[in-house]
């Protein structure tokens, strides 16, 4: 497979080339996440970095995931997160790894390639209904045959299959996967709507490994950042982050509408 690359942008705003010229560049190659949160102390800082890191650092392949699945709308998400995922496999080395919401298998596969690319022996898991399952402020498209196009997407990257479960998360079959095992990350990214999220939130928390990692998709809303283009997410995942998960879990950064915390224990 020839991976494209027409994410490449020539011309940067200026703001972004100034971070680039005031960054030590060794934190493109070598920061922690921590290091990150402490040296860029504003989340908009954080986001420019991995718009940075994304445009100027992240290798081919990568990049060429992205540009794959903005064609026809495969995928939704941002630049910075392809680039906050690559921190998190470099730093953390996951291996049992878990994805709510798989929608078209952009991050799932993602999570694979990554594994690959660090040489990390993990295991992929997905839950998903493997339809449109709109909650109440995201619809899907309608057409598509999920559960094909995730195989045929893994396939265009050489990729081994995921393991996916057919189901919702607040299934039983569903809570009896996440109860099964000790995931070292898990991303949280299925219905928007709160007590589902909660309901997630409690189970997956229970199931993870001793420093293990959750990360949380659009619960932004409430955290003051600005960049252009960039959503800050939906009530329900965003009110769960700032008055529960803030509490309970070690915030590790925030890029974008995705926020990144380690267990305490």
């Amino acid at each position: 497979m020839k991976v494209p690359n027409s994410l490449y942008q020539k011309e940067q705003d200026k703001r972004r080339q100034n971070l680039i010229k005031n960054q030590d560049w060794d934190l493109y190659f070598e920061a922690t996440l921590d290091t990150l949160t402490k040296k860029i102390n504003t989340r908009s800082g954080i986001y420019s970095y991995f718009n940075n890191h994304y445009e100027s650092i992240l290798g081919e392949v990568l990049k060429g995931h992205r540009s794959y699945f903005l064609t026809n709308r495969r995928g939704f998400g941002e630049n910075a997160f392809h680039s906050m995922w690559h921190h998190i496999f470099r730093e953390y080395r996951p291996r049992e790894i878990l994805e709510i919401g798989v929608y078209r298998g952009q991050t799932l596969s993602l999570f694979s390639l990554l594994s690959r690319l660090f040489k990390i022996e993990s295991n992929v898991y997905g839950i998903t209904p493997l339809s449109s399952g709109d909650d109440s402020v995201s619809q899907y498209d309608k057409d598509v045959d999920y559960a094909k196009d995730i195989e045929k997407n893994f396939k265009y990257f050489n990729l081994p299959p995921a393991t996916i479960l057919k189901a919702y998360s607040t299934d039983s079959a569903a809570i009896q996967l996440i109860e099964s095992k000790k995931w070292d990350l898990i991303y949280i990214d299925g219905s928007h709507d709160y007590d589902v999220v909660k309901s997630d939130y409690e189970v997956c928390k229970r199931s993870l490994a001793p420093n293990g990692i959750i990360v949380f998709d659009d619960s932004s809303l409430y955290f003051d950042f600005y960049f252009d283009r960039s959503f800050k997410g939906h009530p329900g995942p965003s009110k769960l982050v700032k008055e529960v998960v803030l509490n309970e879990m070690d915030f590790l950064v925030g890029v974008g509408h995705n926020n990144v915390f380690k267990n305490r224990q």
